[in-house]
This record gives structure tokens, C-alpha cells and sequence, in this order.
């Protein structure tokens, strides 16, 4: 297992062994970006940027072929790992067929697609309904809110989470609580009021899991009681705002999972004051959390369903909402309401559909649920021993670990950069062999490595993920050894 020497810092190594030092092609890349390319679309988390020649499965792989194990596979978008041979065969089968075609007519994937999604949520939630498509998470997020302000006579005024992520288009950015997405444009609309997750190890109001009996539901509710809290006209029994955007568990936020009977609680605030409930799925659909939607979870139905990422394995961009027959049914929601070229397109719904019948063919609710105890027992146990890890938790194989100072609480952004920096560095050695470590940043504070590994992920590669972890810590330690 793990080998403190191997840990060390490289030094005075070999081309051979200094497997982060940039090519001649990819200098080329970096001096081209920097002269052609928007970084708009664009974060990088290390100077100058990691490129990468191919992929397959769990793995990412350099201009060298050396290996990198990737723990957050595309944001969680990829559940059955990188080049999966079954996901791309059905793409390159649809491209022989029918590889394009306008949104006006049906093709057989489409229709296919939306049934089986439609029937799980019948089956999930005792509740029928339909499903339409887009091309990504955002784009989902505002074919959502045009459903929302069309049942409730064109209400603007939206609940959202603090820690929420909805996307980045102007509608979606509205209620999505980071104020840097707004600075610079604006929105159309108004602002999301936001209201606190129930992010129990930073409990905004000092409460503890095990007494608060879900404290902050009472004070949400509150705003309620009078006319004078300003959102509710009692006369009348009507909200001034039309929905509440949820996530069953916060994905940029840092992979924060509530406790239980919090989603329940709060439905049934929502349903007195007739609020619709938004369940955006796009990062923890599909198993993720040991569920079809991670909102199983949580014993409660809602209104409408934002999907999108995972739902082709990354391979073609699509995404998608369900809503409540009463909310999108053609009477109330009528053709052209909403509209992409390519929005149910012939080859994302191939390969989504795929995937849909691979979820159908395994149990993937107990394979997610049972590498994720694994992995959450080996992340407990490195907490035991490098201190400055102040939480662990994790939903399935959504899994979070938040970074914090040595009194195991204080947020310690700059060593989770560091953390996350080494990692890609690709230096780490195991059994002879250099490895990499792709993670993730998130969190309120950019202090917790969220990890979203493969749902295909092997035993062998959780253990050496845990391993390269182990070798982290241990490299970074001198972080919070000096402080």
C-alpha cells in the first residue's frame, strides 16, 4: 500500500519521470489558446493547463500515456466510465442510420427515451407525466422556469438554496446563489430569495443534527406567518413566489447531503402555499446517490424534474426535464413553448437510451451504495489520520470531503488548491508506476474535493484511489505542519 518515500517531492528527475513537464505540442496549445480562444467557457486550476490525448475508463491519459485516475469523471457525467465499448457502439450505430434529423419529426429513440424516464417516474412517484429535451443543464433550467411562470400566471419569484447551482445562462444564474455569475450581466427577472441548506457541519443557526428537529424548516416557514414577512397575502392564500429550486443533494456546493425528513418538512410547507418544488438532478441523477433520481432519497414527490449530464455518459449533449402531466400536458404547455435545433437529437437519445437500458440490465442502486461504503470507510479512515480533514461524507458514490485548518473547522481553501493542484501533477508512484489524481474543488468556502468516481469503478482502482489520496495528504502535509 502506501509508501511514505514514494510520496516525496520529485526532484532532479528524468524526462522520463518528470511526467508533468509540457511537450512541444502542448506548449503549442497553451500559446494558442492564450492568442484564440475565449476564457470565458474556461477555468483552469493549474498553470498552464492539463491536456489530455485519450481516455478509458476510470482514466485519463497524457501525450506521454501516462495514467491519471480521475474521481470526479466529468463533473459527474460519466457513470459508466471513459470510452465505455457498448455507449460507443450505439453512437456509431446511429450515426450508420439516422445520425441527424429536425426536432418537427419522431424518430423511434426519442420517443423510447421519454417513455422509460416518464415510466420510472410513474413508478417512483405515483405520478404521470412528460418528458421534453434540451442540450444542456442550463438550457433544461429554462425550459423549466417557463413551465413554472406559466401555471402560476407568470410569477418571477423563485425560491433557491445558498450553495445552489442552477447554470449560467441569465434565468438559470438568477437562481443560482453565487453573485459572481450576475456581476458583470445582470438577469432577466428577479433574483432567487435564497434560503439555507440544511449543511449540518456549518449549521447557519449553531444547531446540532441530532436535536435541532430540522430547525430551519420552521424558520422558512416562518416567513409565512404574517402578510408583513412580505411574501404571502393570507387574504388571498396566495405566495408571491412560484417555486422552490431544490437540490436532493448539492452538487458545486460540495456534495452537501441533508439530513433526514428535511425534504419532507419542507414539501409540506411548499404544498400548503401552493409552491412547486424543481428538483434539479443534472449532476446527481442516474445512481449517483444509490437512486434513479437522487430525490428518491428523501421520500417526497416533486413538481418537475431537471436532468441532463450522465444521461449519455458525456458522449453527446442532452438534457432534459419531467414535469406533472397538469404542468406540461399540451393544453397548458403548447407546442413551440420552448424550442432547440437540436434539442431531442437523433444521436444523444441513442446513446441515452442505451444507457438507460444498462441501468435497467444491473442493480445499480446496490453497486452504488456498496462502493460507496467502501470508499467512505477508507476516506473515514485517512480522516483519522490527517487532521486537517474536518468532514466526511457521502450519499452513494457522491462522496465529500471538506478540507479545513487543524482545528477541524476553519475552511483551508489554499491547502485544498494545493491538494487539488498536486494531484494533477501526476507524480504519485504505485507498484513502479507514476499516477495522477483528478479531483474536483467545490464548497461553499472552495474547500471540499468532491468525489464523483465511475459507477464502473473496479476494487482495485478504489483502492489505489485511496492510496494516491493517502500520498496526498501526506505529500501537503507541510501545509498545515508550518501554519
Amino acid at each position: 500500500m502506501f509508501n511514505k518515500e514514494q510520496a516525496r517531492p520529485v526532484t532532479n528527475v528524468t524526462l522520463q519521470d518528470n511526467i508533468y513537464l509540457l511537450s512541444e505540442h502542448e506548449r503549442d496549445l497553451v500559446e494558442k489558446e492564450a492568442s484564440y480562444c475565449s476564457y470565458g467557457d474556461t477555468v483552469h486550476y493549474l498553470e498552464p493547463a492539463k491536456s489530455f490525448s485519450r481516455c478509458k475508463g476510470s482514466f485519463l491519459y497524457d501525450e506521454h500515456d501516462h495514467s491519471y485516475l480521475d474521481l470526479q469523471m466529468w463533473y459527474s457525467a460519466v457513470n459508466f466510465g471513459y470510452a465505455n465499448p457498448r455507449l460507443n457502439k450505439a453512437l456509431k450505430r446511429q450515426l450508420d442510420t439516422l445520425p441527424q434529423l429536425a426536432c418537427q419529426y419522431l424518430h423511434s429513440e426519442k420517443v423510447e427515451l421519454s417513455a422509460a424516464i416518464a415510466k420510472h417516474c410513474e413508478r417512483a412517484f405515483g405520478l404521470r407525466g412528460r418528458v421534453q429535451f434540451n442540450v444542456g443543464g442550463s438550457q433544461a433550467v429554462e425550459d423549466s422556469l417557463k413551465i413554472v411562470r406559466n401555471a402560476s400566471d407568470g410569477k418571477s419569484l423563485m425560491f433557491a438554496f445558498e450553495g445552489g447551482y442552477h447554470g449560467r445562462t441569465l434565468g438559470a444564474s438568477a437562481i443560482t446563489s453565487s453573485y459572481r455569475y450576475r456581476r458583470r450581466y445582470g438577469h432577466f427577472g428577479d433574483r432567487a430569495h435564497f434560503v439555507p441548506f440544511p449543511y449540518c457541519f456549518r449549521c447557519p443557526y449553531g444547531k446540532k443534527r441530532e436535536d435541532c428537529n430540522l430547525y430551519c424548516v420552521d424558520q422558512f416557514e416562518r416567513l409565512f406567518d404574517t402578510e408583513y414577512c412580505g411574501i404571502w397575502d393570507g387574504k388571498a392564500g396566495q405566495s408571491e413566489y412560484a417555486a422552490f429550486y431544490i437540490e436532493a443533494v448539492q452538487g458545486t456546493g460540495g456534495y452537501v447531503i441533508p439530513p433526514s425528513g428535511y425534504f419532507e418538512k419542507l414539501k409540506v410547507v411548499l404544498e400548503a402555499r401552493n409552491i412547486l418544488m424543481v428538483d434539479d438532478e443534472v449532476q446527481m441523477a442516474f445512481y449517483r446517490t444509490g437512486k434513479f433520481w437522487a430525490i428518491e432519497n428523501f421520500n417526497v414527490k416533486p413538481d418537475i424534474i431537471v436532468f441532463g449530464k450522465a444521461l449519455t455518459n458525456g458522449l453527446n449533449p442532452l438534457s432534459g426535464i419531467w414535469a406533472r402531466e397538469e404542468l406540461i400536458n399540451p393544453g397548458v404547455f403548447p407546442p413551440g413553448s420552448t424550442h432547440s435545433t437540436f434539442s431531442s437529437n437523433t444521436l444523444g437519445t441513442a446513446v441515452a437510451l442505451e444507457s438507460i437500458r444498462m441501468m435497467d440490465e444491473c442493480d445499480y442502486a446496490e453497486i452504488s451504495l456498496r462502493k460507496g461504503s467502501y470508499l467512505l470507510a477508507g476516506l473515514r479512515d485517512l480522516q483519522k489520520r490527517y487532521p486537517v480533514i474536518g468532514d466526511i461524507d457521502g450519499l452513494g458514490m457522491a462522496l465529500r470531503v471538506e478540507i479545513c485548518k487543524p482545528d477541524g473547522i476553519t475552511p483551508d481553501r489554499e491547502l485544498t488548491d494545493r491538494l487539488m493542484q498536486e494531484g494533477i501533477k501526476g507524480r504519485f508512484k504505485v507498484d513502479g508506476q507514476y499516477y495522477g489524481l483528478v479531483l474536483d474543488v467545490g464548497g461553499y468556502y472552495k474547500n471540499v474535493l468532491t468525489l464523483a468516481p465511475a459507477l464502473t469503478i473496479s476494487k482495485a482502482e478504489m483502492d489505489l484511489a485511496l492510496t494516491l489520496l493517502d500520498q496526498l495528504f501526506y505529500r501537503c502535509r507541510t501545509a498545515w505542519e508550518d501554519s
